[in-house]
């Protein structure tokens, strides 16, 4: 009944009567009952025009009082009329506020009012803390948003970060309220004990609601702009220039580390402090959302862009070390994508991580070579291999895994293989035995003595009982095995490689040609460069193909006309037979040199 009365009040009044209310409530205090009249219209089943209408008008009338009012929480003083009247006021902006957000995270509502009513809130958030920075609304602000419905992709999160994130207080409050939201949302996934759900890839599963606000959080803290250029640049955009940058002279005097803004006369602090500062944020921010359970299809695109978005700008890189290496020990394609980051915190950030190339090794599977970002993992693969300190047995290792996940790759695949061979073969010259090893050289102890449990006095290497394990045919190369050490490539070749000689694609056979080189030679030889074949796949190389310059090109017509669809000398002895319900037609060596003949014919001498 109540909601009914309050919408036939508003009914009669027209946005003229708005226009008025609103300039009475402007022009004196005794038109103050005006304020809750045009609250009431600030919600999201109003009339756009009218919404607006009175939201401009109460903007005016909060702009300049918001330096005065008292804080929220303090305590009312029944002796003084204008702190009660301050109070008040100060209750009835909070409304306010409350109404302006339900606004914004209302997809329904218009979008042109939805961008007026987050010009307005961040207004507030400009001066509404006596004249600083009010980060309690701003948080507010992402806190609704990151908690409500609406869509990653919806235009109040793309005006928030097109419009605003371009201010350098603007984006360190954002850090701070992030890292807030991600603690929270984190400690409501424990308690929630939704961490022991967890799916076969090592990744958690959020329900959809955690989903869509994980999503919305990554999506805002991708697109803020990282800091740059702090050496050069002198001055940063401020949304308020009286805020958490600026600065206090010492005892002496003296600036020290702060430069003054010509335009408002306040010292701010130096690029080199704001950068500091700003690092340290990020950071904290970063980390705590990384500890999310994130989605799985936000685990890889987070991921993919780590090494790129996020390990530059952060104050200490190695604090990423256990995300990575938890990432790097899930297998497959995950530790593909994870392989980037932690090889950068290997080569610049001085990251000591055990037993990398054993991990490295387990992910050269068959299924790498269909991989969305192999190329990326194949230009990582050939840096990594790249040392020349690196043990013989681990360079022949990766070598022979290659050569032998040849056989079962697309010819795209093949390519990559031929080209990663050619350059361990070229860096690591002790492994070129590979080529071309015979066998019966090696000799080991007899495996089978030693597992019919004899005595370890037996089962000591003599020359009675050594034999060599070498045989034909036989490979002793073990492809099940995940350690490199025990592979026993070192005693295998490359026969693999062999058999690309004669692969059905030509692009193929013909680079293989040139492992024939002498590959020990280095000043004879170069490199090959991996990424030029590493996102290659059956379209490139038709493309390659079609492209390519022949010499000779193949007839499409024959010397003789042929008289027979197959050769006599594919079929000899042999007797073809047409039987049909009337005749039997014999075809014989006779008749196919006198020519071919209808079965209609055979019919017709039959009768």
């Amino acid at each position: 009944m109540a909601s009914k009365k309050q919408k036939k009040n508003k009914d009669k009044y027209s946005l003229s009567d708005l226009k008025t209310l609103g300039h009475q409530l402007l022009s004196s205090r005794a038109h103050i009952n005006n304020l809750p009249l045009l609250l009431s219209f600030i919600t999201p089943s109003t009339r756009p025009k009218y919404a607006l209408e009175s939201l401009l008008s109460l903007q005016s009338f909060f702009l300049p009082l918001l330096p005065q009012l008292p804080s929220s929480t303090h305590s009312v003083s029944q002796n003084d009329p204008e702190f009660i009247y301050r109070t008040w006021v100060r209750s009835k902006f909070d409304d306010f506020v409350q109404y302006l957000l339900d606004i914004a995270i209302c997809s329904e509502s218009n979008d042109a009012l939805r961008e007026v009513v987050l010009d307005t809130l961040m207004e507030f958030v400009k001066v509404g803390n006596g004249g600083k920075f009010h980060s309690a609304i701003y948080h507010r602000l992402l806190d609704r948003v990151v908690h409500s419905s609406l869509d990653v992709h919806d235009v109040l999160l793309d005006l928030l970060s097109s419009k605003y994130f371009k201010y350098i207080d603007i984006r360190y409050f954002t850090y701070i309220s992030f890292k807030k939201l991600s603690q929270r949302i984190g400690a409501k996934d424990i308690s929630d004990d939704r961490r022991e759900g967890l799916d076969t890839s090592g990744v958690n599963q959020p329900e959809p609601s955690l989903d869509l606000s994980v999503h919305k959080l990554y999506h805002l803290l991708s697109h803020i702009p990282p800091l740059e250029g702090s050496d050069v640049k002198s001055n940063y955009d401020m949304w308020n220039a009286a805020g958490i940058f600026t600065g206090k002279e010492n005892e002496k005097g003296h600036t020290g580390k702060q430069c003054k803004d010509e335009a408002t006369n306040i010292k701010v602090l130096s690029p080199a402090n704001i950068a500091k500062k700003m690092k340290l944020r990020f950071t904290k921010a970063w980390i705590s959302f990384l500890g999310l359970p994130l989605p799985v299809d936000l685990y890889k695109e987070v991921l993919v862009n780590l090494h790129q978005v996020v390990i530059p700008y952060l104050s200490n890189p190695l604090m990423l070390c256990d995300f990575l290496t938890r990432s790097y020990d899930i297998g497959g394609v995950v530790s593909v994508m994870a392989l980037s980051s932690l090889f950068v915190l290997m080569t610049q950030h001085g990251l000591d991580y055990p037993n990398f190339y054993e991990k490295l090794y387990a992910l050269l599977e068959s299924s790498v070579f269909m991989a969305k970002h192999r190329a990326r993992f194949f230009q990582l693969l050939d840096s990594c291999l790249k040392s020349p300190l690196l043990p013989a047995y681990l360079a022949a290792s990766f070598c022979k895994k290659l050569s032998w996940l040849s056989l079962a790759v697309p010819p795209s695949g093949a390519l990559v293989i031929v080209a990663l061979i050619h350059n361990l073969l070229r860096r690591h010259p002790s492994i070129n035995c590979l080529v071309h090893q015979e066998g019966g050289n090696e000799t080991t102890t007899d495996i089978k003595s030693a597992e019919s449990g004899a005595d370890d006095s037996t089962n000591v290497s003599s020359p009675s009982r050594v034999k060599s394990s070498m045989k034909t045919g036989i490979d002793p190369f073990d492809d099940k095995q995940t350690d490199p050490l025990k592979t026993n490539a070192m005693r295998s070749s490359l026969w693999e490689v062999d058999t690309l000689r004669h692969h059905y694609c030509p692009p193929v056979s013909r680079f293989v040609l040139s492992l024939e080189n002498d590959l020990t030679v280095r000043a004879k030889t170069t490199e090959v460069a991996v990424n030029d074949f590493s996102s290659g796949s059956y379209a490139t190389i038709f493309g390659d193909e079609i492209r390519r310059r022949v010499k000779q090109v193949p007839l499409a017509f024959y010397t003789a006309t042929p008289t027979l669809l197959f050769p006599e000398s594919d079929f000899l002895g042999w007797t073809f037979k047409l039987k049909d319900k009337d005749s039997t037609a014999v075809l014989d060596n006779t008749l196919k040199e006198n020519g071919h003949f209808s079965a209609k014919r055979s019919r017709g001498e039959s009768s």
